[in-house]
């Protein structure tokens, strides 16, 4: 067979109401870099706004002098160009880089979605960019590898399970979630990464405790973590 003729679709999937499958080749991704040794979260914000970059900036409430920044962009080029050159300049290139808290993922579809660019572009952003979220923690997370090996019907119902925990939060008004897949853009191999957002912190801390009894969590999961809790102290305008 010649690899020329071979067609290959990586285009996102999802499906209208009435059955028909539908699919959008475009995806958001999403990098948090983590920093100490920040002593004027001032300088950071006013550079922060003079640039043109989708970002969110947090205080990290494990560090005094720590903070945490979440870019976004449709076009990775973004993170090798713009964003590297922006770090390397004042104030940030003052700070001390955490890479233990390095994530990169992008948006993902689980085919059953009826409005693709909603659910890949504009709800992911409009979470980041949203005031009234201003608690979040982000984190990664690998599964086994023998997760993939169970039936589809099995991790299905594993998935709805994990699932139904953050629906019931969400509509509730106490938390809500960004979930991003990072298959072969993390170097410790994780498979996902999550932002658990919140009016306040506790419903966060109440969401991550009430999903360690799912089957997912306790039976599926390799390894959760590192965990970075701030809050937002700059949005770009949504």
């Amino acid at each position: 067979m010649n690899p020329e003729n071979v067609s290959l679709d990586l285009s996102e999937k999802g499906r209208t109401k009435d059955g028909e499958i539908i699919s959008m080749d475009r995806r958001l991704y999403m990098q948090f870099l983590a920093f100490g040794n920040c002593h004027n979260t001032g300088a950071l914000i006013e550079a922060l706004g003079q640039s043109p970059l989708e970002a969110a900036l947090y205080a990290d409430i494990n560090d005094p002098y720590g903070v945490g920044l979440l870019v976004m962009s449709e076009d990775p080029d973004l993170f090798v160009t713009d964003l590297r050159q922006f770090l390397n300049q004042r104030p940030f290139i003052d700070l001390s880089p955490k890479p233990e808290y390095t994530m990169l993922g992008r948006t993902y579809t689980l085919g059953y979605e009826s409005d693709l660019e909603e659910t890949l572009i504009s709800r992911p952003r409009r979470r980041v960019l949203d005031p009234d979220w201003g608690w979040v923690v982000w984190y990664p997370l690998r599964r086994k590898k023998d997760f993939e090996l169970l039936p589809e019907k099995e991790q299905q119902i594993v998935l709805r399970e994990h699932g139904g925990i953050g629906f019931t939060f969400g509509r509730a008004g106490y938390a809500t979630d960004i979930r991003l897949a990072c298959h072969g853009l993390d170097k410790n191999d994780n498979d996902f990464v999550v932002a658990v957002l919140g009016h306040q912190l506790h419903p966060i801390s109440a969401v991550v405790q009430a999903m360690r009894k799912t089957k997912q969590t306790s039976l599926h999961l390799e390894s959760l973590g590192p965990f970075f809790v701030g809050k937002v102290i700059w949005q770009a305008k949504a």
